[in-house]
């Protein structure tokens, strides 16, 4: 879950605030950091949220690949071919363009 300090920290990665609830009405401004309008850091949350769920297959791939001591191990005893037909069997069941919005 993509939260507002996450959303302020994209646009002011130096911004010093206090957020309550993750409530966007419940923001307190830090040592002088600007504002941010409510509008804006709700529009960044729903960006950094649809970047999350679009970027879902890197997620599940990672978890499904072999660690890369196996996969160097599947190399050196099977050879390129095979490694590749290993990775290939992931990238097929969690492809890019499925999960693209």
């Amino acid at each position: 879950m993509i939260t507002i300090l996450d959303a302020i920290l994209s646009i002011n990665p130096n911004a010093q605030v206090k957020v309550g609830g993750n409530d966007v009405n419940d923001i307190t401004w830090l040592n002088g950091t600007a504002e941010i309008s409510k509008a804006d850091i709700e529009a960044k949350v729903t960006e950094l949220e649809t970047a999350y769920d679009n970027n879902k297959y890197q997620r599940d791939r990672a978890k499904e690949y072999p660690s890369i001591a196996d996969q160097l191990d599947d190399i050196y005893h099977n050879g390129i071919d095979s490694w590749k037909a290993t990775i290939k069997a992931t990238k097929d069941k969690y492809p890019k363009w499925v999960q693209l919005k």
